[in-house]
């Protein structure tokens, strides 16, 4: 006979309340100042973050502001939304694939775009550990023609959202990041009078499409059981509105060239996030609803980092930032040409060793891909026989 089981229907949570600590607020003024009369353009629009940040961005009074995202629906929503909430402001929302470079091209030849938020992104590690072609079709190649482009139109500044898993990665889609953030610092010291480079780091933003927030909220309606990967793992929480801020304080206040992160405080346990949604639910975690250990899933750290690379305290003392170190031009222009010559294989083992050969520390995680691991010597990888 089977347990009944219950719904709880009317069960509502905010993010801020599963911080663990005071939600951060920083003083907009000089971000205000920064995008008010300037042209802006959001990829990724249609996102948690991208939503959040263009409705931002339309509080600051640009000029334009110039809308990308794949998704139909979801990008016409949020041009009826913003267009109600700031009629003054010149609102462009467009259909479109970051990886189509055609497309891209049209849009900056239209627009003087003065600031690109990029922000478009696959960002679900177990998802991206299994479609490695279109993680690095979107997030690296998707940048690379962003960003090429950005210093064609002498675009003044260029902030691309990355994540704490593109530090020591151990999945594809931190990999990917990673590569990324390398190109941008390729291009910046390239081109060091052109576009302004910046890359701000984020750790898990709750209440994000997709986010085992919403997930756990779900299985909570549903009476449990709720699903955690392991009772040890921590990740660093923010809100969409913290990440928000530190994309336009970011913007603002780099002169480029320049990795940015909160101090998100202490990592946060998840089987603590599950227990206190289960109490905010009126609901005993064990009792009225289960917590299941499913185990890590492919890609996953049990604790992610968020201060890599030598991040130094700010004078605000709520931001870390570090210098962009010199890159190696030779090396990332090979490297660039033998992860497309990866992409036209269509072997998914071929593109993964690339990303590993210019990324030292990416060692992978609970993933087929560990085997290259056990092949690479000094940075290069044995041949298989």
């Amino acid at each position: 006979m089977q347990t009944p089981r219950h719904t709880y229907p009317h069960f509502t949570f905010r993010p801020e309340d599963l911080l663990g600590r005071e939600p951060i607020i920083l003083d907009l003024q000089n971000s205000i100042q920064e995008i008010h009369g300037r042209n802006i353009l959001i990829t990724g629009a249609a996102g948690t973050i991208g939503g959040e940040l263009a409705a931002q961005v339309c509080a600051c009074t640009p000029a334009s502001i110039v809308l990308v995202d794949q998704s139909e629906t979801a990008l016409y929503e949020l041009d009826l939304q913003l267009k109600q909430q700031f009629p003054q402001t010149d609102i462009y929302s467009h259909i479109g694939s970051i990886t189509d470079p055609l497309r891209m091209a049209d849009l900056f030849s239209r627009t003087n775009i003065h600031i690109v938020f990029h922000a478009a992104a696959y960002k679900h590690v177990p998802f991206m550990e299994r479609h490695p072609y279109e993680a690095i079709k979107t997030n690296i190649l998707g940048t690379e023609i962003l960003a090429d482009l950005a210093v064609s139109y002498r675009v003044g500044k260029f902030i691309f959202i990355s994540t704490d898993k593109a530090i020591r990665p151990a999945s594809v889609m931190g990999a990917t990041k990673r590569f990324a953030e390398l190109y941008l610092q390729y291009l910046s010291s390239e081109y060091p009078s052109q576009t302004r480079f910046i890359i701000t780091r984020f750790g898990n933003v709750l209440g994000s499409n997709g986010s085992f927030l919403i997930r756990f909220a779900q299985q909570i309606r549903e009476g449990g059981p709720v699903t955690v990967t392991h009772p040890k793992t921590e990740r660093y929480m923010m809100t969409a509105n913290e990440a928000c801020q530190l994309v336009l304080v970011a913007a603002a206040a780099s002169d480029g060239g320049e990795i940015l992160s909160f101090d998100m405080g202490k990592p946060v346990r998840i089987v603590e996030i599950a227990r206190k949604m289960i109490r905010l639910a009126g609901l005993e975690a064990g009792t009225a609803i289960r917590i299941q250990f499913t185990g890590l899933r492919p890609g996953e750290k049990l604790i992610e980092e968020l201060y890599g690379d030598g991040m130094q305290p700010t004078s605000s003392g709520l931001l870390k930032s570090c210098r962009f170190p010199a890159s190696a031009e030779q090396c990332m222009r090979y490297a660039m040409s033998s992860l497309q010559k990866a992409l036209d294989s269509g072997d998914s083992g071929q593109m993964v060793a690339v990303l590993k050969s210019l990324i030292p520390d990416y060692i992978s995680a609970n993933s087929p891909f560990e085997r290259l691991d056990a092949m690479r010597t000094g940075g290069h990888f044995l041949s298989e026989r």
